[in-house]
């Protein structure tokens, strides 16, 4: 009988060693970098949603055919997404990811095409609400797999920020103002954090995505309540407020005080038409509209956006001083305020381009513009308002001559260049120091005077420097004054210096006359008729000849008789 052994010592085990499941690969998906890398490469450079939207559909069908993940047959249509189990899957990559981020992106091109047909179909707001909703929907199903422990820091955070973009755009849509405020700051500040922790090469796209939230974040500022934080004449360059009339009219009814006159040089104006008055009001913050903005070509945009206001309210202005005289004046204060703007303008136009001749055609038209205004039936017996004026022309007149030198100086006319120089360097000195320009002005006046004593001394030394080269090239040579014409010495190489003056020495004209044989008119047969008398006589040993008989002598030569 056999009996089975007990082992005594349960300390003893046959253990096998476990496997440990080897770690997941984790994943890494830069959201921002390939949404943007997708959308300046399909359409959105130029603004073609559709395009962008198409490609966002394409990019769901080939996801779904490589990551084997169809929804149904040819046939029949069964739903399926992208679930927790596809993500921890070891043979499962972060493509999974990709395709709730195109459903999103495909949602939300399809809203800003909406955006833009809607300005002509005001039914389309409606359906653009509906798919902005639905592109939230999607970006929270990625917030919710990006939250997986395979995904790293960076993929959870993007997801966060894009989540609360996406959120931030549809409540701005709804006008819930202080939850967009809340959800666009939450991805502004997600992004900066980002873009501080990422290296120099990959912070582009963040810090555009920062400077685009920006102006969304104003508008809802102003909308909260925070004056400080709005700036109106911004948000409209940059295309954000669409009705800009009703919008400074609604902020004229929330400001107590309400422009009824404004002041020109001590002079009082009434303010009597509405649409004058909110405009007024509408350009009080413009200075500082334009110190705010990013660069020139954004100052120059917002002032284009004034030019079209202006240009209206100074045609309205004009059919009500046809009919009320006393109007004028403030039709005057108007037309005053288009000039200095377009001066503004042309010198913020004046720092984009490098040819000095581009500078003084532009200086020419504000010189222009400037005198006509100071000549301005309204303030012409102004005694302030000409001082100011005389002090404007006299710092344009300046800035002309300085360039106008600057383009002698680059056709190397290096002493008309360096008169001007020192003109405009005695201009500069005239003008008061205590005079008021605009800030443009002003820093091209201080730049200007602190180079022109230099540039003046390299043109006067360029000058001396050209003079001691053409010295040093003229080789003495043996000037030669011939009376014979060139044509005549056509052989002969010689330099003068005649040839080349105004009265070069090179053909006789007129010709000198020279003979010719005369043609015959008609055969001279007269000739066959004249008998010259017989010289014999007169040669040496010469006998004369015998006269010759008649007629009886001829025949008796012919017959032979007569013979001696």
């Amino acid at each position: 009988m056999v009996t089975e052994e007990q082992n005594d010592n349960p300390q003893v085990e046959d253990t096998k060693p476990v496997k440990k499941p080897d770690p997941l690969k984790p994943f890494t998906l830069e959201i921002l970098k390939i949404i943007k890398n997708a959308q300046q490469q399909h359409g959105l450079r130029h603004g073609d949603y559709q395009r962008y939207r198409g490609y966002c559909s394409r990019r769901i069908r080939r996801l779904r055919k490589v990551l084997k993940l169809p929804q149904g047959d040819r046939r029949h249509f069964k739903k399926r997404e992208v679930t927790d189990t596809h993500i921890n899957d070891k043979k499962s990559d972060e493509r999974y990811l990709e395709i709730p981020l195109m459903l999103s992106e495909r949602c939300w091109a399809y809203a800003m095409q909406l955006r833009q047909e809607s300005n002509t179909e005001p039914r389309k707001k409606f359906h653009l609400i509906q798919k902005l909703r639905k592109a939230c929907v999607y970006a929270l199903q990625l917030e919710e797999l990006c939250q997986q422990e395979r995904c790293d820091a960076r993929t959870k955070l993007e997801s966060q920020a894009y989540v609360a973009w996406i959120q931030g755009n549809l409540q701005f849509e709804l006008q819930i103002w202080m939850k967009a405020t809340e959800n666009l700051k939450k991805a502004q500040m997600i992004y900066e954090k980002l873009a501080s922790a990422l290296p120099d090469n990959d912070q582009l796209p963040y810090k555009q995505r920062v400077v685009e939230i920006t102006p969304s974040l104003r508008y809802c500022a102003y909308n909260i309540g925070d004056d400080k934080a709005v700036d109106l004449l911004e948000l409209r360059s940059q295309g954000i407020l669409e009705n800009f009339d009703a919008l400074v009219s609604q902020s004229k009814q929330q400001t107590e005080a309400v422009l009824h006159e404004v002041q020109w040089f001590g002079i009082k104006i009434s303010v009597r038409i509405e649409r004058v008055r909110l405009f007024l009001l509408s350009i009080e913050g413009l200075d500082d509209s334009l110190f705010h903005a990013e660069n020139n070509q954004a100052k120059i945009k917002i002032l284009e956006n004034l030019f079209i206001d202006l240009r209206d309210i100074i045609s309205v202005a004009r059919d009500v001083v046809r009919t009320e005289k006393q109007d004028q004046l403030l039709l005057s204060y108007l037309l005053s305020i288009r000039v200095e703007r377009t001066s503004q303008r042309h010198l913020l136009l004046m720092q984009q381009t490098r040819k000095p001749q581009d500078w003084v055609r532009l200086l020419d038209i504000i010189i222009q513009q400037t005198g006509e205004l100071s000549q301005n039936e309204s303030i012409k017996d102004v005694k302030l308002a000409q001082d100011y004026y005389d002090q404007q022309l006299q710092a344009y007149k300046a800035l002309r001559v300085y360039y106008l030198a600057k383009t002698q100086g680059a056709q190397k006319r290096w002493k008309e260049a360096a008169v001007l120089f020192d003109s405009a360097s005695k201009a500069l000195g005239k003008i008061p120091q205590k005079s008021k320009f605009i800030k443009e002005l002003e820093d091209l006046l201080k730049s200007v005077k602190e180079t022109v004593d230099t540039d003046k001394i390299n043109a006067q030394a360029n000058c001396v420097l050209d003079k001691q080269e053409d010295h040093s090239l003229a080789v003495p040579q043996k000037v030669y004054k011939s009376k014979k014409p060139l044509i005549d010495r056509l052989d002969e190489f010689r330099e003068e210096p005649q040839l080349l003056s105004k009265n070069p020495n090179i053909v006789t004209l007129p010709p000198a006359m020279e003979p010719i044989p005369a043609k015959p008119l008609f055969y001279d047969l007269a000739l066959n008729f004249v008998e010259f008398p017989d010289l014999t006589e007169k040669l040496e040993g010469g006998q004369p000849k015998q006269k010759g008989a008649g007629i009886s002598g001829f025949v008796k030569g012919l017959w032979g008789w007569g013979k001696k």
